[in-house]
């Protein structure tokens, strides 16, 4: 892989990327990722056309960006070309470094309303939508994938897709290797990225169980066709992993991680937010340790921020024994 990944005149250096999760990689996340540093770029949580049209850009924790957090692409799940002029004309307002176009997603509701993995099985509405957001933006325009339905023939539909995607301007293709199907059950066909990356002159990013280098180092013949790694789940768990991954050592203190995520999350969201979002990454945080099911419990019990900050400093800051290699099994 390359040292670094450019398109349209823009630069990801080093070619590593935050994954865009739902509930996870708003303003407050980003703005800790940040902190410790090593990305290339961080994509935003998925953001529904139609919910950006009514959003404050400038004070929404979920598209506000800060300077420190550098390049940050902006992850759409749109179903209907017609809606494609309004959005960009609206994302353009805050300059995106980059703008992802959801393909991949197969929650049902986001099935349901025809994104995600749906818009990815209906052929020319997705080249409807790709060649308006092509008309109207001009910086990197990607899109994640997964490889399809599980059929005889999935090849088939997968290539022409990315096809489709050469036709229609898109600068890179980040792919997970598992069917729609699968969600996070079995485990990503890190072996299919070779034969997937020769079926395209796009660059490839992979996507799914990427645990930092020694996944890598454990099957590097699987990843040397790819142009970039896409982090995801495991970079809540260590939001420092990326800094790591360069070869720096950075401080870990777990509790004043804890705590400044707290703060951050306070500081981007009105009051009756920040219990939610301060959980849900707590349920990741907890990963790190040999208990972690101890504060993992706390935080889905605690009735408010107060108390589960009492808990948790009492956890934290009793020097908890860290696991080897935090498992993500089991996180959405």
């Amino acid at each position: 892989m390359n040292p670094f990944l450019e398109i349209r005149g823009v630069r990801f250096s080093p070619p590593l990327f935050c994954a865009p999760m739902a509930g996870l990689t708003h303003s407050a996340f980003r703005r800790l990722l940040s902190d410790f540093g090593g990305y290339g770029a961080v994509f935003t949580e998925m953001l529904s056309g139609t919910w950006l049209l009514n959003e404050n850009l400038r004070t929404s924790p979920a598209v506000k960006r800060r300077p420190q957090e550098g390049l940050v692409i902006y992850q759409l799940m749109i179903s209907d070309p017609a809606q494609v002029p309004a959005v960009a004309g609206q994302l353009a307002r805050i300059s995106p470094c980059g703008i992802d176009l959801n393909c991949a997603c197969p929650a049902p509701h986001i099935r349901a309303a025809g994104a995600g993995s749906e818009l990815f099985e209906d052929r020319d509405r997705l080249a409807a939508i790709l060649t308006a957001l092509r008309e109207r933006f001009t910086g990197p325009l990607t899109a994640k994938i997964r490889l399809g339905k599980p059929q005889d023939n999935w090849q088939t539909p997968l290539r022409d897709r990315l096809r489709l995607f050469e036709d229609c301007g898109l600068d890179a293709v980040t792919v997970h290797p598992r069917f729609t199907s699968e969600k996070l059950r079995r485990r990503a066909r890190h072996e299919l990225l070779g034969e997937l990356a020769s079926w395209t002159r796009l660059p490839l990013i992979a996507s799914g169980d990427i645990l930092g280098p020694q996944t890598i180092h454990a099957r590097a013949h699987h990843f040397d066709a790819v142009a970039g790694l896409m982090l995801g789940r495991m970079a809540v768990v260590q939001p420092w992993l990326f800094a790591a991954w360069e070869g720096r050592k950075p401080a870990v203190d777990y509790l004043e991680i804890w705590l400044r995520y707290c703060q951050y999350a306070a500081e981007d969201f009105e009051p009756q937010y920040v219990l939610g979002r301060v959980r849900a990454f707590t349920a990741y945080y907890a990963r790190n340790f040999m208990f972690g099911h101890t504060l993992f419990s706390a935080a889905q019990s605690a009735r408010d921020l107060a108390t589960l900050r009492e808990q948790a400093t009492e956890f934290l800051g009793n020097s908890p024994a860290p696991v080897s290699t935090p498992c993500i099994d089991s996180l959405a």
